[in-house]
Formats: C-alpha cells, sequence, structure tokens
C-alpha cells in the first residue's frame, strides 16, 4: 500500500500546466469534461492502488465541499474496498 504524495513532484510544473490547458484548448465543455474523464481512468490505472486513488479524491474533493457536507467526504474516505 502507497500513500498519496501532495508535496511538489513535477521537474516543469508550469510546462505541465501549459500541456492540460493546451489538451482542452478548441474543445467544446463536453468534450473537455470527457477528455478529464478519460485522463483521470487513465492515471488511476497507472497508480493502480485504490487506498491512494481515495486518498486523492478525498484531497480534490476536501476544500470544494460546504462544512456541512463534510461528512459525506469522511465517509467516502472509510469506504470498504
Amino acid at each position: 500500500m502507497g500513500t498519496l504524495n501532495c508535496e511538489p513532484n513535477l521537474a516543469a510544473p508550469d510546462d505541465f500546466y501549459e500541456d492540460l490547458i493546451a489538451l482542452h484548448r478548441g474543445l467544446s465543455e463536453t468534450q473537455s469534461a470527457l477528455v478529464n474523464a478519460k485522463l483521470i481512468l487513465l492515471l488511476a490505472n497507472h497508480v493502480g492502488d485504490a487506498d491512494v486513488l481515495r486518498a486523492a479524491m478525498a484531497a480534490a474533493r476536501d476544500d470544494v465541499l460546504p462544512a456541512s457536507n463534510a461528512t459525506e467526504s469522511t465517509m467516502m474516505q472509510g469506504r470498504p474496498t
């Protein structure tokens, strides 16, 4: 079982960000959402560790939920595998 690395880990983060923006250039909102979903699934497959993926999902959602919905995020972390 691995752990989620939240420390900066990209050699060239600005270049990656530019590539990510370019990936979506010229796409409709629907196409962009599809590309995001496909990219997430490809990267999830590459990571391959369900615990790390759950930690990443919880971290991504952490500051997005209003405080009243924090219970839902906590429940997601405790989901059995």
